[in-house]
């Protein structure tokens, strides 16, 4: 007979009612419960209200993140319902934010709105559900409605409050501390988003204000108030995305209704050698593209080629131009708005109606076609840098099919210089990119040879923002690093022959290391961003100070770190300043200490009888490591190596658009915004190297 354990009967299954699924289960409305979900939930809630905006319902919508930790967000918009439902028998705002799949947009024509971006009709019931309190205002019908919520239960029935004059919503919420890691909203992330979505709905104004006393140290750089208002519409946004580049022409924006759809195409070429392409559906960002980012580079490629045939600027023996060529050095916006659109998965990150690229490839095939034909000299510098393009592709084939069948040889053709380990599980394995020769050497004596592969660069490999493949795989040191991760460039990538699951760059810590860290974050965002999506790029944290006092060593990986383990171990002033003459020493010696100790006046902390701080605690020498070339492979290993102790920073990218943005003014041609960008924050740089 089984055991009680082993019964499985009906009262085995559990029921979720109500919101209780969103509260067990966070990660699948909102993705994770990290510091993205928390911004999720702001999302959320302006999502509605621009929804009202595209309707023409709104024009203005406010963003408050309040000193209290909460968020407010107003529209001027029509206002939530607040009648009794006939069927659930209660107010219609309360089943908006209590119900999970309620709202006005699932009735087609009869419903409130022709487009949207809240398909699922979560949202705004699953942020109530994450909150630990919510106050909901509604402006309609001449009065103030109001309803309080606690962790999505209503605390008293919908009331009115009083009169007024105006129209519109306002949702101000808690972040529930028992669902989030953080509750500490980034006033730079919301207001990217916001104001991508001011450019993306063409004439509606969206206010930010923080009024938060505490602001983090990014946010402190940033003004309290901002307002964003862009008749430009999409056109503006590429201009505003190119502001940094070295522009052909202007930017080409035409739109147009089709039977399925809304379509919206802003472009611009640029003399990059970059694509940067984003496309949204009602609004909504589908970082993963669909099928109307299918249907606008079938259309491209196809309406550059014909103009090109047509004008005679290909000849006839010449091939097309490929899909790569036409996309090379393109910024783009695509924006359709549809009745129902079909995401794939809650967050909405791409798009699965067919029947939208038969429509965009439509409307980019003519409006594009009809641009060329009144813009010819435009048009023949956009073939012009697409034919180049072409050369260079066809150039660098030689050296990059030369990569590729070197790679696929493994191990007998790795690089002479890359020392690797003998497992061969990908998930286990690590690759450490070295600064220089001699930090190689420590790191290849240190290193567990089972599990970790050490590739030593010899210099600052090429910035590769600033040229094309065949430049690229011309360097050896880049080639190396291709070979030794196995997966090809370009065509022929295939991530699934990625040889370590964990690349780790490790440089000194000063300005050279710094700036060959940034040329190979710069190389795997622009040649490998898929790698950085998921989690395999990391940057390892070697300490800056070792602090001995006699055989007790510590190590510290900043002047707080540091700071912090002088007064563990009771260092006063007067004894840290003495300490600090020994930081250049190679190796202290505890005997020199003790000399010195010898001939010097009391400290203070020595003169004071019955004191805490012991006396020997000014025998204290702190060595600062200007390299990993100065750590012996025992050092290195125990510091930055060892799984067991180390500190590693993994590479994550959440905005795709701040980091381009950020690397194409870093490390683009362009000098005037990379002048700008050093002197509006030479004053917050803190221990400068030079």
């Amino acid at each position: 007979m089984a055991s009680a354990k082993q019964q499985y009967t009906a009262e085995n299954i559990q029921v979720l009612e109500g919101l209780e699924p969103v509260r067990k289960r966070p990660g699948m409305y909102i993705g994770s419960t990290d510091q993205r979900g928390l911004h999720h939930l702001v999302y959320e809630i302006v999502d509605n209200c621009i929804d009202e905006a595209m309707g023409g319902h709104a024009t203005l919508i406010t963003v408050i993140l309040q000193e209290d930790g909460s968020v407010s967000v107003e529209d001027n918009g029509r206002g939530i319902p607040v009648d009794i439902h006939p069927k659930m028998k209660k107010s219609a705002l309360e089943i908006v934010l209590t119900t999970l799949h309620a709202g006005g947009k699932f009735g087609g024509e009869d419903s409130g709105y022709k487009v949207s971006g809240g398909l699922h009709g979560v949202g705004s019931s699953v942020v109530n559900a994450l909150s630990a309190k919510m106050h909901a205002e509604v402006y309609r019908d001449g009065k103030t409605w109001v309803q309080d919520y606690e962790r999505g239960k209503p605390l008293a029935a919908v009331k009115a409050k009083g009169e007024t004059k105006k129209t519109g919503t306002l949702i101000r919420f808690w972040p529930d501390k028992q669902i989030f890691d953080t509750l500490e909203f980034s006033l730079a992330t919301v207001m990217n988003r916001l104001r991508q979505q001011a450019y993306l709905t063409r004439g509606i104004t969206v206010a930010l204000l923080d009024e938060r006393e505490k602001r983090s140290e990014e946010d402190q750089k940033l003004s309290r108030l901002y307002r964003f208002h862009f008749e430009g519409g999409i056109a503006a946004y590429v201009s505003h995305l190119n502001e940094s580049r070295d522009v052909i022409g202007t930017p080409i924006w035409f739109e147009k209704d089709t039977p399925d759809g809304y379509v919206e195409v802003a472009l611009q070429y640029t003399q990059s050698f970059q694509e940067m392409v984003a496309t949204f559906a009602n609004n909504i960002h589908t970082t993963e593209g669909g099928h109307h980012l299918t249907g606008f580079k079938a259309a491209i490629t196809r309406t550059i080629n014909a103009y090109a045939r047509a004008q005679s600027l290909l000849k006839e023996k010449d091939e097309n131009l490929s899909a790569d060529d036409v996309r090379e050095g393109l910024t783009a916006i695509v924006s359709v708005r549809l009745k129902e659109p079909q995401f794939e998965g809650q967050t909405k990150s791409k798009l699965g109606n067919a029947e939208m690229k038969t429509s965009v490839e439509m409307v980019v095939n003519e409006k594009l076609a009809e641009y060329f034909e009144e813009h010819p000299g435009e048009a023949r510098n956009i073939v012009a840098k697409c034919t180049l393009a072409a050369r260079a592709r066809l150039a660098a084939r030689a050296a990059r099919d030369s990569v590729i069948r070197k790679g696929a040889l493994e191990g007998m053709t790795l690089p002479g210089k890359l020392a690797d380990c003998s497992s061969r599980d990908p998930s286990e394995c690590e690759l450490f990119i070295v600064e220089g020769d001699s930090a190689g050497g420590s790191a290849k004596q240190g290193r567990n040879r089972e599990f970790q592969a050490i590739l030593p660069l010899r210099g600052k490999i090429l910035n590769v923002e600033q040229a094309r493949l065949d430049k690229m795989l011309a360097n050896n040191e880049i080639k190396a690093l291709i070979i030794a991760m196995g997966v090809g460039i370009g065509e022929v990538k295939d991530l699934s022959r990625l040889r370590y699951h964990r690349v780790v760059i490790m440089t000194d810590a000063d300005v050279d290391g710094a700036h060959i860290r940034t040329l190979l974050l710069t190389l795997f965002f622009r040649y490998f961003p898929e790698l950085i999506e998921a989690g395999c790029i990391y940057i390892a944290q070697p300490p800056l100070y070792k602090i001995q006092r006699g055989k007790e060593i510590a190590y510290a990986y900043g002047d707080d770190e540091k700071a912090k383990t002088l007064k563990v171990w009771g260092v006063g002033e007067k004894d840290m300043q003495e300490a600090e003459e020994t930081e250049e020493a190679e190796e202290p010696e505890e005997m020199k200490a003790l000399t010195k100790d010898a001939k010097k006046k009391p400290s203070s902390a020595e003169a004071t009888a019955g004191k805490e701080e012991p006396k020997k605690s000014a025998r204290v020498s702190i060595q600062r490591y200007k390299g990993l070339g100065e750590m012996n492979p025992e050092q290195l290993w125990d510091t930055t190596m060892n799984p067991e102790s180390r500190s590693m920073m993994r590479v994550t990218m959440d905005d795709a658009e701040l980091a381009d943005a950020t690397f194409t003014t870093l490390m683009g041609s362009e000098v005037a915004p990379r002048r700008k960008f050093i002197q509006t924050r030479a004053k917050t740089v803190k221990n400068l190297d030079i």
